[in-house]
């Protein structure tokens, strides 16, 4: 099953891309976007993707006086935003170092985060008002993570941990599709087709992603984000061991 798996993906996070892995590995990040933000919210109480609701909670919560809401809602905000950051130190350190797999290693690390989460977040019954901060800024930081990934790759035309500008964009390619050209000389309005069908997937994993993570969290808890990191570590094992292959066989020479 690997082997032939294996060759099948091996695409989808490498440096040499196309607009079809593009497309493939946005869809799956839609996916894992959306269980992991219904998981969390389940978890913790707290949706994680958007900036947008928790930029609007710092500034209710300011205004009501909740100093600790404030703190934790802009602890949110820093932490997508490291995450974004963390992404893009270490896209460019792996293509400065012409590896095949710099695309790779911030889903690496997000798939190790999500395993953490998985496997020890069912300490948080025990010790919940300490940990539910820590694990909204984790979840917040893993969600900047994976947008700016799949953002650099398609230089923006590609966004997977939220759905308002996927939605704005759909309804654009919507209005262009049903818009009435009359016979004149002015050039016609037309949809794009392509981005229509782009948007309406990702809206779709997203959807469907949320709907798995709410159902797996209510039914197995915490331990439903380990299938998820699985998911992401499968996509970049093969560049990954590509890279070291090579690094080994460098190694050997100057040996």
């Amino acid at each position: 099953m690997g082997v032939c798996v294996f060759p099948l993906i091996r695409g989808w996070t490498d440096v040499n891309r196309t607009t079809r892995t593009n497309v493939r590995l946005g869809a799956v990040l839609a996916l894992v976007a959306g269980a992991a933000n219904a998981g969390g919210f389940l978890a913790v109480g707290q949706y994680t993707s958007h900036m947008t609701g928790v930029v609007s909670s710092v500034a209710d919560n300011l205004a009501l006086g909740k100093g600790t809401l404030v703190v934790t809602g802009i602890g949110s905000y820093l932490a997508f935003v490291l995450g974004a950051m963390t992404t893009a130190i270490l896209v460019n350190w792996g293509l400065r170092r012409q590896l095949r797999s710099a695309y790779g290693i911030p889903l690496l690390l997000e798939a190790i985060l999500l395993l953490v989460f998985g496997l020890f977040g069912a300490v948080m019954n025990v010790m919940t008002a300490l940990l539910v901060p820590i694990t909204v800024i984790l979840l917040c930081f893993m969600m900047g993570l994976q947008n700016a990934v799949i953002s650099k790759i398609s230089n923006a035309e590609i966004r997977t941990t939220h759905v308002t500008g996927l939605t704005t964009d759909l309804g654009i390619e919507l209005g262009k599709l049903l818009y009435v050209n009359r016979n004149d000389k002015r050039p016609p309005v037309l949809a794009n087709r392509g981005r229509l069908r782009l948007h309406a997937l990702l809206i779709a994993c997203f959807f469907t992603g949320s709907v798995l993570g709410a159902l797996g969290f209510r039914s197995f808890g915490y331990v439903t984000t380990v299938p998820l990191a699985l998911m992401l570590l499968l996509l970049v094992a093969r560049p990954v061991l590509d890279d070291l292959r090579r690094r080994r066989q460098e190694d050997d020479s100057c040996r």
